[in-house]
């Protein structure tokens, strides 16, 4: 199967080599090293356009999309997501600091985690427009800071008791989890908020990441929007089903359910569920994470040795587990292209792996794959979303570059990290 619909928007085969957005992908290997990852911004806009074209089409009341910065989060790529009127979706000090270093407004900061401590809420009272509040003893925290301090809005992130079909290490809304409140200690936070003049003007909650299945989401919609009627929530209030909508990483993924069921589907269940509750219908924001931006990015490694023995060749190249953990902990299948020729056709079974001192330390497994040799470039797609915001520094590895393509331009977003980096953090 053709592996070039995993690749970015603007991926062509120019004098027999990959380029993205015009640029040759060896020209980009020898300006800034390997292993690099490059962002096409026309993938990363056109993904943005057809959220809010999808929300336009199904949703007959205010919306919003969200950003999820778990995913990828850098300042070049928080402007971007301002630039595109999306908001972001921070987890801790960091990410919250990264958000406001960027530019954005309270407006676009939505503060989210699970344990945040008194240093996050401090950071999302001064520079988050929401803060979801994920349990009791959080929300408790707030009351005590609200003394002294004016807070943002509140969400109060529910438990649905249920998961979509995903990896169990990426499920979220079961019963169990350790995300959200339960329908009892929902209804005591909304209680504590009255009590304490809070700003509550919101219910969020998330089953799950990389699922293709809607279904159990809307059951999980009614049963929040049953919530939200017990709560009272007027004319104004906001309503967050999360996101996770899955993308293919592989061929054999190929097609996936098209964003529009996902989108459609939420939308449709709102407004039923509204409906039947007698409640007024929400400000609808999605939190999107990897449907923006997993396939805008493309992981450029170098192969610097092959092993070839009895039914299998290992191409072992100068990343791994420490830019892309993924496959290691979800088992995820990737698919990958030389970037020279890359239409040659395939004649041996790959393993595509790293140099670190890991067994797991395999970025592909088994892949149908033309012969190449020492030196070659190999471009894997769909590496922009929970790849490198999860890397290490594992066996001294320093992270990867990343760029930015955009009018035939390529411009830096992050530095290729140094041994001088490593070396700063030690106390000697």
């Amino acid at each position: 199967m053709d592996r070039l619909p995993l690749f970015p928007d603007t991926t062509a085969v120019l004098n027999d080599e990959l380029a993205i957005g015009g640029r040759s992908l060896t020209a980009l290997a020898g300006e800034y090293g390997t292993p690099v990852y490059l962002y096409d911004r026309h993938t990363l806009d056109d993904a943005a356009a057809t959220y809010r074209r999808l929300l336009d089409n199904h949703y007959p009341h205010p919306s919003s999309v969200t950003y999820a910065g778990k995913s990828y989060l850098s300042v070049s790529m928080a402007a971007w997501a301002g630039s595109r009127g999306l908001t972001v979706d921070c987890t801790g000090e960091g990410e919250i600091a990264i958000a406001a270093a960027a530019g954005l407004p309270p407006a676009k900061i939505l503060a989210h985690g699970v344990n945040k401590s008194v240093a996050d809420l401090l950071a999302a009272i001064r520079h988050a427009g929401v803060i979801a509040v994920d349990n009791l003893t959080e929300l408790r925290r707030l009351v005590a800071l609200s003394r002294d301090h004016r807070l943002p809005e509140i969400w109060l992130r529910f438990q649905p008791g249920l998961a979509v079909e995903t990896h169990a290490h990426t499920q979220t809304g079961q019963e169990g989890s350790k995300f959200g409140l339960s329908a009892e200690d929902l209804l005591e936070a909304a209680q504590i908020c009255r009590e304490n003049n809070l700003p509550l003007t919101g219910i969020h909650f998330h089953q799950g990441s990389q699922f293709s299945d809607p279904s159990p989401l809307g059951i999980a919609i009614h049963r929040a929007l049953q919530m939200a009627s017990r709560i009272g929530f007027e004319a104004g209030w906001h309503f967050s089903p999360g996101g996770g909508w899955g993308v293919a990483y592989h061929e054999d993924d190929l097609p996936h359910p098209p964003l529009e069921t996902y989108v459609r589907y939420v939308c449709e269940h709102v407004i039923r569920a509204c409906s039947s509750e007698n409640l007024p219908p929400p400000a609808l924001h999605l939190e999107p994470g990897r449907t923006l931006v997993a396939r805008a990015a493309v992981a450029l490694y170098r192969v610097g040795a092959v092993k070839r023995s009895a039914g299998r060749t290992w191409l072992l190249v100068d990343g791994g587990m420490t830019d892309n953990p993924r496959p290691a902990l979800y088992g995820v299948r990737y698919s990958a292209l030389p970037v020279t020729a890359p239409g040659r056709e395939p004649v041996e079974r790959i393993w595509l792996a790293g140099p670190f001192c890991e067994s797991g330390d395999v970025l592909i497994e088994d892949l149908p794959f033309p012969r190449v040799e020492e030196g070659e470039l190999i471009a894997v797609p769909m590496a922009g979303a929970y790849q490198l915001s999860m890397s290490s520094n594992y066996n001294g590895a320093r992270r990867p570059a990343v760029v930015m393509l955009a009018d035939g331009r390529a411009t830096i977003m992050q530095r290729r990290e140094t041994v001088e980096d490593l070396l700063r953090r030690d106390v000697v």
